[in-house]
């Protein structure tokens, strides 16, 4: 078998992958709009100067927004917030919250700061109807889409990366707390209670990246808990732990680069940022997708996506 031959097959094994994971071809994301069924869409990978899309069936990814970071997809698909952290050459770009119309295109600016002030990753409820997100590192808030008014949840501690648990009761973040150091905790919503689920094992542990099973029962984060002793570079694995803090294991087999896992829109299936083997080092690298029991995994043939921040994976519209 020549060489284009072998990649020409493995790049259409890919692609199956890619269809089996999506259901889509590349013309049924307007059918699916006429439909109540999760049907999965485009990956989302922000890049820290923007934000690009690779949609079902394709390998090239488009530009999506062109400044901005850690995008993230609402519940039905349609709208994606980013924020802005940095300062344009002439001072014109202050730091932002913004929501992407993926129907109309339009951009609205949900919040508005001083340069200074620091927006951390957002996340979405489930309804749609708020955005979380830490603001100044250590106050995590909640924005109403609709009003942009803006209520506080927990402050005081340093904190980052929130997800919001599909069921709406939970939001999970990175979390340090003064006396413990470094964890993974839970903010209760109904009753305001914050409990950590995961401690590391020594100090120095890498961890980050935690994110809601579907059935918001288990988080999944990346971690070198099982790991620091391997020569790979960058080298982490995925684990999960329950939302009580018990039943810690380890999800992936082969010890590689993780970053942002997330799930399907349908539950069905994980991706991360990961780093093929052809990389020498990692750098946001690929999007590696495995089923939701995290076995046999494959990568989604096509660009790079150097120095890559957070991996979102929208619902078809």
């Amino acid at each position: 078998m020549t060489e284009m031959n072998r990649r020409a097959l493995l790049r259409t094994a890919a692609l199956a992958g890619v269809a089996a994971a999506t259901g889509l071809t590349a013309a049924a994301p307007a059918a699916a709009a006429a439909t109540t069924e999760v049907v999965n869409g485009p990956w989302l990978v922000s890049v820290g100067w923007g934000v690009l899309q690779v949609n079902p069936g394709r390998t090239t990814p488009q530009q999506l927004l062109t400044d901005g970071d850690q995008a993230t997809t609402s519940p039905d698909g349609r709208y994606v917030a980013w924020i802005n952290n940095a300062r344009s050459g002439d001072g014109s770009l202050e730091p932002y919250v913004s929501l992407f119309d993926r129907v109309t295109g339009d951009i609205r600016t949900l919040l508005a700061d001083p340069f200074g002030v620091v927006y951390g990753a957002p996340t979405w409820s489930p309804d749609g109807t708020q955005i979380a997100l830490v603001v100044d590192r250590d106050t995590l808030v909640a924005v109403d889409v609709a009003t942009a008014a803006k209520r506080v949840l927990v402050q005081g501690h340093a904190m980052s990366q929130p997800n919001w648990s599909r069921d709406g009761s939970m939001i999970v973040m990175r979390w340090t707390s003064r006396s413990e150091g470094p964890q993974l905790r839970t903010l209760e919503l109904a009753t305001g209670k914050v409990r950590p689920i995961y401690t590391p094992e020594a100090a120095g542990e890498l961890f980050h990246g935690p994110v809601f099973m579907p059935n918001s029962e288990r988080v999944v984060f990346c971690t070198n808990r099982w790991t620091r002793d391997t020569e790979v570079l960058g080298g982490q694995a995925l684990g999960s732990v329950r939302i009580d803090g018990t039943g810690l294991k380890r999800l992936t087999d082969e010890t590689r680069y993780y970053q942002s896992p997330v799930f399907s829109p349908d539950g069905r299936y994980c991706a991360a940022l990961s780093v093929p083997p052809t990389n020498e080092a990692p750098d946001g690298g690929n999007i590696i997708v495995s089923t939701s029991g995290f076995g046999d995994p494959w990568w989604i043939p096509g660009d790079e996506y150097d120095d890559s921040s957070r991996l979102d994976w929208a619902r078809a519209i």
